[in-house]
């Protein structure tokens, strides 16, 4: 609405605007602004909390672990006297040839070059994590052992036991790209080399060699095969905490029904099937080969709907060490 101004005139629309009646462009510009400044605000917000967690986070699992790590010597190995692999291991057997090199000072020099191998071939946060590792688990064990009297059980639940948890806590370890030093970094560098060879396979094989040593040496033949049986089982508990429990299988299905039974398996199933093209050696006849993906609980309905469809169908069931992609584990760029 127009108004007047002194002489009796009426103000100009554009005059008002001016004037205040109206709010200008950047007035009316605020509250958006004010919006996008809290937008951008909350943004921030989320990405430092998002960083907070992914440094937090493997800090606080290679800690749990450790305390695993810890609480697996404290109460199964060192009460019950089975012989303990890794640098450790080696320690005690340079300390018994040469009584001067004390079992730490011999544990920590060992440990010089193999840091900074890990160091030139891995970096600089491999070699943080593993010493926070190392650091972290012998404080543990420290403060475990004076806590409780760890009297011997049973050797064979000592195994077992001791087993499990040092499978479960270098496994942890492993995952969170870290190490706990000694072989265990020692088997982190030579996966580099041996790509193709799983981690507890690596691990299993320094730790053997150290346990037979000390075997020899001390003549500790039952304390040996107790250790072997422990290192036995924390190496199935270390593989399967890195690459999972749930076993892959592939399946071959050559069938004169290919269409119908890969129907079933795509559709009701929920199974990714490829076709392979083949060729019998004996009739030289060309024949499709379906080949199908699935997880180890999915084997029993996947033989049940091949025989349905067509019970004269070969079916070749395999084991797959790892398979990654849709429905199953997601690559990571540091994938041991």
């Amino acid at each position: 609405m127009s108004g007047t101004d002194g002489t009796g005139r009426k103000k100009s629309s554009a005059t008002a605007r001016r004037g205040g009646l109206c709010p200008s462009r950047r007035e009316a510009a605020r509250p958006e602004q004010a919006k996008c400044d809290n937008v951008n605000r909350k943004f921030k917000e989320a990405s430092a909390v998002s960083r907070l967690k992914k440094t937090l986070l493997p800090i606080l699992i290679i800690t749990v672990a450790s305390a695993l790590y810890a609480l697996g010597f404290v109460w199964c190995y060192a009460p019950n006297g089975i012989a303990f692999g890794g640098i450790t291991g080696v320690g005690q057997l340079i300390n018994y040839l040469v009584p001067v090199c004390p079992v730490g000072v011999t544990v920590i020099v060992l440990n010089i070059p193999l840091f900074i191998l890990g160091w030139k071939l891995i970096g600089g946060r491999l070699l943080v994590s593993s010493l926070y590792a190392m650091f972290i688990s012998s404080i543990f064990i420290d403060v475990l052992t004076p806590l409780r009297e760890w009297e011997p059980m049973d050797p064979l639940l000592a195994c077992i036991f001791g087993g499990l948890l040092m499978g479960l806590s270098l496994g942890l370890v492993f995952q969170q790209g870290a190490t706990t030093g000694g072989t265990d970094l020692l088997a982190r560098l030579l996966k580099l080399k041996l790509a193709w060879l799983p981690m507890g396979k690596l691990l299993m094989g320094i730790d053997l060699a150290v346990i037979l040593a000390v075997a020899f040496t001390f003549r500790t033949l039952y304390a040996a095969l107790y250790g072997l049986v422990a290192l036995y089982i924390s190496t199935i508990v270390m593989d399967g905490v890195l690459y999972g429990m749930d076993t892959a299988k592939v399946a071959y299905i050559i069938s004169d029904k290919n269409k119908e039974i890969s129907d079933v398996l795509v559709k009701d199933l929920d199974r990714g099937v490829t076709i392979l093209h083949g060729q019998g050696a004996y009739t030289g006849a060309e024949k499709d080969v379906l080949m199908c993906a699935f997880k180890q609980r999915e084997i029993a309905a996947i033989k049940a709907a091949v025989k349905n469809i067509d019970p004269a169908a070969f079916l070749i069931v395999c084991n797959a060490h790892e398979v990654l992609g849709e429905g199953f584990r997601d690559y990571k760029k540091d994938d041991l």
